[in-house]
């Protein structure tokens, strides 16, 4: 048997990672804004991890945020005092370094992608460990940014990256401290906003842009790209175990007598479940034939579980609204309301700039509302297409034919 050099993805205990196109300019924006982000969205954790800590360290040491701070308000001279000169030469290498490195992997890996695609090698979509229990399934993208919208790294656990999940949620409770955000927010409320000013540590609050909107971003866009890869191994399973032409011909041949049941199911686990109670039913598997229906491209503000047409009206919004939140965090600092309510004003404005300007540019482009299916025929006895038609509608078919050739 030929070996496989290339597998498209893999399923483990803390998560699937896969092998899929990105857009290597978006990942070096993320490095850019948070170096070690840019490689946990390539699934590389351990550099990643490596340099957020180095992020960490080196900023709060060299007081960089701070320095940032005081060039957005125009105090250049307390930017240069606050600024350590022992820390910052440390900081730029790498911080370049991070940028490139994940630009040139993301490269790496389109290409590996593109060969694995055309390898179709097997993987596995099931593991059951004492741990943990992981599978291919599909997740809501919008349910994984809301949970993400609460608490950055819920939306990662809810579409089983664990991993990812599980150092939002610590780093945004380090973030979350150290910069007092809380009590900040409490004399907020009280109306106390030069108190709110005076409380906060800014140094430690600029890392919290970064953080919540990448969370938000790699939670949305992986539960697409999971929902794709299921969606494209079920196909594929599904079409090469019941493509029995036989049962296709025989609608067509003139000599050909007997019922046959057409049915339409969203790309789903239900299908698969239809046909295994129609095999308990007494229909053998030569008796039915499935394919998949592929459908125009469409486009969506949003993806959902049942459709994603591969082009993000979000990353450009994200991107601008961690940017923007940063800036306006920084000048929000020397202003009324404080950095809290000016990096969230940055934050939607920025969102706002980058959704729309995304969708000014496909505006001319059709659109669709058309989720992808499958084609299920059977080929049965007349006494048993009530049974047959029953257990189709059961499973959730979006539509069912009788076809009578007497």
């Amino acid at each position: 048997m030929k070996p496989f050099r290339r597998i498209k993805a893999n399923v483990s205990i803390f998560g699937t990672s896969q092998l899929h196109l990105r857009n290597p300019y978006i990942i070096a924006w993320w490095s850019a804004a948070f170096p070690g982000f840019g490689h946990l969205l390539l699934s590389k954790y351990i550099r990643g991890f490596v340099l957020i800590m180095w992020e960490i360290l080196i900023n709060t040491k060299s007081q960089l945020n701070l320095s940032m701070v005081y060039s957005f308000t125009g105090e250049f001279e307390k930017a240069k005092e606050v600024l350590d000169y022992h820390w910052i030469y440390f900081y730029i290498p790498v911080y370049i370094f991070a940028i490139y490195d994940s630009y040139r992997t993301s490269i790496d890996l389109n290409k590996a992608y593109l060969l694995a695609q055309k390898e179709n090698a097997p993987f596995n979509t099931f593991i059951l460990h004492p741990l943990e229990i992981n599978y291919l399934d599909k997740r809501n993208p919008l349910l994984a940014l809301a949970w993400s919208l609460f608490i950055p790294g819920i939306g990662q656990l809810y579409i089983h990256r664990i991993l990812s999940g599980f150092f939002s949620i610590f780093f945004f409770i380090l973030f979350m401290y150290h910069s007092n955000f809380f009590e900040s927010l409490y004399y907020i409320f009280q109306g106390d906003l030069q108190s709110s000013v005076d409380v906060i540590k800014i140094g430690w609050f600029l890392f919290l842009p970064s953080l919540y909107f990448f969370s938000i971003y790699d939670s949305y866009i992986n539960a697409i790209e999971n929902n794709k890869l299921f969606e494209e191994e079920l196909s594929h399973f599904i079409t090469t175990s019941y493509d029995h032409i036989n049962v296709l011909s025989s609608i067509f041949s003139k000599r050909s007598k007997g019922m046959f049941i057409a049915a339409t199911f969203l790309k789903n686990e239900f299908i698969e479940l239809a046909i295994e109670a129609l095999k308990e039913g007494g229909i053998q598997s030569q008796q039915i034939f499935s394919t998949s229906l592929s459908n125009k491209p469409f486009k969506h503000f949003f993806d959902s579980i049942h459709h994603s047409d591969g082009i993000s009206y979000f990353d450009l919004g994200a991107s601008l609204a961690t940017a923007s939140s940063v800036i306006g965090a920084s000048i929000g600092y020397r202003l009324t309301w404080g950095p809290i309510i000016w990096g969230v004003i940055g934050a939607v404005i920025g969102f706002l700039l980058g959704f729309f300007s995304k969708w000014l540019w496909y505006k001319k482009k059709n659109m669709f509302n058309i989720p992808s299916q499958f084609l299920l025929i059977v080929k049965c006895a007349e006494n048993e297409s009530l049974k047959i038609k029953e257990i189709l509608e059961h499973h959730f078919s979006t539509g069912v034919s009788v076809i009578d050739k007497k």
